[in-house]
């Protein structure tokens, strides 16, 4: 009599036969499968950085790249966890609350293991006890200036006069290091619980000129962060409050019951409808 094949038989004869599958085209963007995440996908290696990046771009909803229209765009640090939250949440913002479709893109690094990401080091500012190997916010910057943002501008219908950088944790205190050193780049930035020691004393320092006097800044601070963290976020929120002369519109709520990062969306949320002004602004 024939013995049946055994199950465990049948079933790796049918993953050898699904492994012959042809390769997904190499130019075909998977992100494109989800709606609200459908947009476009390049690395870009940078000169200044000395190392390489995965770019994500979200594209608004009925996007023509024909037609004339710019859009304002949303420049994402920590890529790799804030993009498909915070860039899918956009469109949610504009059914609800009004808010402007934007071209969203994410600066990632592949992973969150620390010999891919140098979070550590491109957020870092300069201050007491921080190595100039350490400090490497000033080249991540100009990394944006001079690499990506052109990159993006070129690529898509972006408005340079309505760009928009957020940042979590670190990644927020680079957000305020931007805005002290080189006010004009970005037109709005969103700084959710930074993170800013070490380096406090260079994002207290007199800011860079302004040419533009429609800049503005949010900066969020959740009551649940950890206690030092919102008494930075305090300190840095009074002092610049204090400076007449500072080159941007700055906000600075509290998040009540927010935590260090499950409220990066409330945060995105919050500074977004204040920076353009919707029905939705708290």
């Amino acid at each position: 009599m024939r013995r049946l094949a055994s199950p465990l038989v049948v079933a790796l004869a049918v993953l050898a036969g699904c492994s012959s599958a042809p390769p997904r085209p190499v130019d075909e963007v998977p992100l494109n499968h989800l709606p609200a995440l459908a947009g476009d996908y390049f690395q870009l290696d940078s000169r200044h950085v000395g190392r390489g990046f995965h770019i994500y771009v979200r594209l608004p909803e009925g996007y023509d790249p024909a037609a004339a229209t710019l859009y304002p765009t949303v420049y994402l640090t920590d890529g790799d966890s804030l993009f498909p939250i915070l860039a899918a949440n956009h469109l949610f913002l504009t059914y609800d609350d009004g808010l402007p479709e934007a071209i969203v893109v994410g600066v990632a690094y592949g992973g969150f293991d620390p010999s891919v990401n140098r979070r550590n080091i491109d957020f870092q500012s300069p201050g007491a006890g921080v190595t100039d190997a350490q400090a490497g916010a000033e080249e991540f910057q100009r990394f944006l200036k001079t690499e990506l943002i052109p990159q993006v501008e070129r690529r898509y219908r972006s408005d340079p006069s309505r760009r928009v950088l957020f940042g979590q944790s670190r990644g927020g205190a680079f957000v305020l290091y931007s805005a002290v050193t080189d006010p004009d780049l970005f037109w709005g930035r969103i700084a959710s619980n930074p993170s800013i020691t070490p380096g406090a004393e260079s994002l207290l320092e007199p800011a860079a000129p302004a040419s533009r006097r429609d800049l503005a800044l949010v900066l969020t601070s959740g009551t649940r962060d950890r206690p030092d963290l919102q008494r930075e976020a305090a300190l840095w929120i009074s002092t610049w409050t204090a400076r007449p002369e500072r080159p941007w519109r700055l906000f600075g709520p509290r998040i009540e019951g927010g935590t260090h990062a499950a409220n990066a969306s409330d945060a995105y949320r919050m500074g977004m409808n204040w920076l353009f002004d919707t029905d939705a602004a708290p």
